[in-house]
């Protein structure tokens, strides 16, 4: 006979099995059709192989390209984060036109990535229109459009990034009760401290978010870094596509959870990260 304390807890349990399960089918069967594609497990006449991994791990190419992917998501990230904090910061304060912007900074959101690329391509190409409009003056722009930095998948990135971050960092801050700012004010600390001693820690857990949120979309964008980026070394979501058009698709799954795998990393990091940031807040409350 089931006993009193176990009933709360079954119930619970029935509860949340349908929504559960919703992501169980829409997150994990795909998740779970890639993992056993990429050991060579779907298909007729298939049989476990280590082959696509050994590929990929054996690859200059494929190293080469999951630096890349990396690059690609942590540089846009940094840039990002910067700017976001400053608006963030920005939009706080009030100021004329403040409502105006506040609906047009967000733009980009609605803006696909291809777009994006094609922006900072007809922009800031060689020969493009900001080089036109600067040639009077003498002015000639360094290659920042396929280039060996990847600047120009940084700019397209950080353009199609910024609303979301600051959306969220926004919300961070906010959250913030205006009493820790009074307090720390009144005890002598300047609005510089108060933000990087109190402001700043208090966010942090909303900030952390925004950017694991941003990482793994940047590492796993392919429109922006197939239009914009350097040709060689290419980052993996191109080399997934390429190997696709090349009917590899078992390379496809390996590539795919290779870069899961890099989500998922980033993922318990964080959860590991603001764990350990909430126990230690116990303890010293």
């Amino acid at each position: 006979m089931m006993s009193l304390h176990q009933r709360p807890r079954l119930r619970t349990l029935l509860l949340l099995a349908p929504g559960i399960g919703f992501l169980l089918a829409l997150f994990g069967f795909p998740l779970l059709t890639a993992l056993f594609g990429s050991f060579g497990l779907i298909g007729k006449g298939s049989t476990f192989t280590l082959k696509y991994y050994d590929k990929f791990f054996s690859s200059y190419v494929m190293w080469r390209g999951l630096t890349t992917s990396i690059y690609y998501g942590v540089a846009p990230v940094a840039v990002t984060l910067l700017l976001a904090i400053g608006l963030a910061l920005l939009l706080r304060r009030h100021f004329w036109g403040r409502k105006l912007f506040n609906g047009l900074y967000k733009i980009p959101m609605a803006v696909p990535s291809i777009i994006a690329a094609l922006m900072v391509l007809t922009l800031f190409e060689q020969g493009g229109f900001v080089e036109r409009l600067l040639l009077p003056f003498g002015i000639h722009l360094p290659k920042m459009v396929r280039d060996t930095w990847g600047v120009g998948v940084i700019l397209a990135t950080t353009w199609k990034q910024l609303p979301f971050m600051t959306l969220v960092i926004t919300g961070a801050f906010a959250a913030i009760p205006d009493d820790m700012r009074h307090a720390s004010r009144s005890l002598g600390a300047s609005p510089l401290s108060t933000f990087f001693l109190v402001e700043l820690p208090l966010a942090m857990p909303g900030i952390t978010a925004a950017i694991l949120l941003t990482l793994i979309g940047s590492m796993g964008s392919f429109a922006i870094p197939d239009l914009i980026g350097a040709p060689n070394p290419s980052a993996l979501s191109v080399l997934m596509v390429r190997a696709f058009s090349e009917g590899n698709i078992g390379q496809v799954y390996a590539i795919g959870m290779v870069l899961s795998g890099f989500a998922i990393l980033a993922l318990l990091s964080y959860y590991a990260l603001t764990s350990g940031a909430g126990t230690q807040k116990e303890r010293t409350s």
